[in-house]
């Protein structure tokens, strides 16, 4: 461990997920800008095995490729930066062998259902779509903390302005996801994309829709079917073809995104563009299923006041999930609504002037960022 008056030693333990990576990097990058504390990278590369597959919750190694990996040994880090349940297991594992003296800030909800696994995180950063139990080391956010690089912004740019300035305008881009629970892809809501669709072109401007690994097969097909010639496309299944994400987000006049991606809305949402959200449909048992999130969504809220209700609602909160009666979850509709209330997008359809001009960009290093670091200030007072 570090001497208490030198910087500290922080350690970024990561694995290969891209957008995992970058959250975990915006926190660093605010350390390292506002309080001089630089950190080292521990990169992960995890076994066959478990680069799809789920290792166990806990302290262990056991999931990772050592000869692959950075070297996880001592002088162990003060505070450890992580993200998912792959690379939080390493974490752990660290935390073990510095004799609980190294203080973990994991970014996302953690993995599993054991509460005792949940206080050996320090600091658990969540945003507004997920629910942890409310425990006094979780803090909330409310978009999570995803940003497409100025860099990687203009090469997209340049990469795609010739092919898509000549496209007629309005470029409007429908970004799909997947279904996902309680939610479904139906007839019904294919209808509507199609519609939406429909609507650009009579308007003279041009639909892009693109697809992408969770979307399911025949959807692009069957949403485009009888529409006039006009609409472009991208699909994931198609190995040749060129990605146009990063230049559109740089060249495109508005999006249209399906609720279940809350990268793809969060991603729109900073850099200021016009965003309408697709509304999902329930599946056969999904408004049971969504009526248990809700009540996990009220229960698991972070503290409002001091009162003795609010401290019987935390207490109640707590105890369920101690006795797993009440799961950690996620609740889009909390989260699209945080979105809509914020001014930051609408619903698909409900949009007035379709013109809609964009919105100023958000900071991904705001005051969520600031309040982050205020927490992580504490963990190192005593080190």
């Amino acid at each position: 461990m570090s001497q208490p008056d030198a910087m500290p030693r922080i350690w970024r333990v990561l694995g290969d997920k891209r957008g995992d990576n970058a959250q975990v990097e915006i926190v660093a990058e605010a350390l390292a800008r506002e309080r001089g504390w630089v950190s080292e990278l521990r990169h992960l590369e995890m076994l066959p095995k478990f680069v799809v597959g789920k290792p166990r919750v806990g302290p262990t190694l056991y999931h990772i490729d050592q000869s692959l990996s950075d070297p996880i040994e001592p002088p162990w880090p003060d505070v450890i930066l992580t993200r998912g349940r792959r690379p939080a297991n390493v974490a752990l594992w660290i935390k073990t062998q510095s004799g609980g003296r190294t203080r973990i800030v994991l970014v996302g909800k953690p993995a599993g259902w054991f509460s005792h696994q949940m206080a050996q995180f320090d600091l658990i950063v969540t945003s507004a779509e997920t629910l942890p139990a409310p425990f006094e080391n979780v803090m909330q956010i409310d978009l999570p903390l995803m940003k497409i690089s100025p860099e990687r912004l203009e090469a997209g740019r340049k990469a795609w302005q010739e092919r898509l300035g000549a496209l007629p305008r309005p470029l409007v881009v429908f970004l799909i996801g997947g279904p996902t629970s309680p939610f479904i892809y139906n007839a019904e809501m294919e209808a509507r994309i199609r519609a939406r669709m429909a609507q650009v072109l009579a308007e003279g401007g041009t639909p892009y829709i693109v697809g992408s690994r969770r979307t399911p097969k025949g959807f692009l097909d069957r949403v485009t079917a009888g529409l006039p010639e006009g609409v472009q496309r991208f699909d994931w299944t198609q190995p040749d073809s060129e990605n146009p994400y990063t230049g559109l987000l740089a060249v495109a006049d508005r999006f249209v995104v399906t609720g279940d991606s809350i990268s793809m809305l969060v991603e729109v949402a900073r850099l200021g563009k016009a965003l309408e959200i697709v509304a999902l449909p329930f599946g056969p048992l999904g408004k049971l299923d969504d009526a248990r999130r809700r009540a996990a969504a009220w229960m698991f809220q972070a503290r409002r006041n001091s009162g003795p209700a609010e401290r019987l609602r935390l207490a109640l909160a707590r105890g369920l999930y101690h006795l797993r009666m009440l799961q950690q979850t996620r609740h889009f509709p909390r989260f699209h609504q945080i979105l809509i209330d914020r001014g930051l997008a609408t619903w698909m359809g409900e949009t007035e002037d379709a013109a809609l001009g964009a919105r100023p960009a958000l900071s991904a290093t705001d005051a969520d960022v600031a309040r982050i670091l205020a927490r992580i200030d504490p963990l190192l007072s005593g080190r």
